[in-house]
């Protein structure tokens, strides 16, 4: 079904007409400073496939809708599926994540305030971060008893991002707090760099050329908690990452994951596919007047 969808929207997406659009950074963990455009919506698509020691394999897809609510203010909502091999196939829970730009002029170094809550079950596996001591040891029992699980959290992130000649470098710091136990916050980072294959502009609108392919690379894991600050007996990961983004404004992104400690998941395979409508608010805000 995941693979069917997502042929199914990139032939939808490779189907409507050219539009310019903004280039996408291929981050699947870190952010960066650029929100999305006020009054554009954007839809994402994208799916982890994850081997687990101790347990059957994974697939965990997620829906993504990103809305530019003003030029500071970006507000996202995720839905969280997954498929564990031998097991079931559930619906997880919810996400809803807030950016805010702190400067609106560009500068060296750029912050941004994340915030998100979530309200999910332990059976969620989008690894959508790491953080704490999470380990890849976590997922194995059977979702029958983790979709019992009720987790309501709070995330925080400061977002540190920079663009240096045709470089954009990401620094996240992530602290997150569930909100039903009595467990301490919990500390995680994200580090992310890329860029286009290209600076210079095509004069014409063309899906094959360099400036349309972004390469880069993302590290992110785990840094203990508030009682242990920490990297020893924590989860971490490099991952080289590739996005295609075509003129019509559809992005295509792949990035294989490598655990780098011995709590990590061997291999994380994320690959994912977005499609940006501009102008969505104002065609909204006619259509009920």
């Amino acid at each position: 079904m995941f693979f069917a969808s997502l042929l199914c929207l990139a032939a939808f997406a490779l189907a409507c007409p050219s539009q310019t659009i903004a280039q996408e950074t291929p981050y699947f963990v870190a952010y960066s400073h650029h929100l999305e455009e006020p009054g554009n919506l954007e839809v994402e698509f994208n799916s982890i496939y994850a081997t687990q020691k101790g347990g059957n394999d994974l697939i965990a897809p997620w829906m993504e809708f990103e809305y530019g609510a003003t030029g500071w203010w970006t507000t996202e909502v995720y839905l969280d599926t997954q498929t564990t091999f031998g097991d079931s196939t559930l619906f997880t829970g919810y996400r809803w994540e807030n950016r805010f730009r702190l400067l609106m002029n560009e500068h060296r170094i750029n912050p941004v305030f994340y915030v998100e809550y979530e309200n999910i079950n332990e059976a969620d596996k989008t690894f959508k971060e790491v953080v704490g001591f999470d380990s890849g040891l976590d997922n194995v029992e059977p979702n029958a008893e983790t979709r019992r699980e009720i987790e309501r959290e709070i995330e925080t992130k400061l977002i540190l991002s920079s663009d240096i000649k045709g470089w954009n470098i990401s620094e996240n710091l992530i602290a997150e707090k569930n909100l039903i136990a009595p467990d301490p916050w919990e500390f995680g980072y994200a580090f992310g760099a890329n860029r286009p294959l290209a600076l210079a502009a095509s004069p014409r609108d063309c899906n094959f050329c360099r400036e349309n392919f972004r390469a880069g690379v993302e590290i992110f894991g785990g840094l203990g908690d508030r009682h242990n600050f920490t990297f020893r007996g924590t989860s971490h990961y490099f991952a080289p990452l590739l996005s295609w983004t075509l003129v019509n404004g559809t992005t295509l992104r792949f990035s294989p994951a490598f655990g780098l400690t011995p709590q990590s998941h061997r291999a994380l395979i994320r690959v994912g596919i977005s499609y940006e409508l501009p102008a969505f608010g104002r065609r909204v805000h006619q259509m009920f007047r």
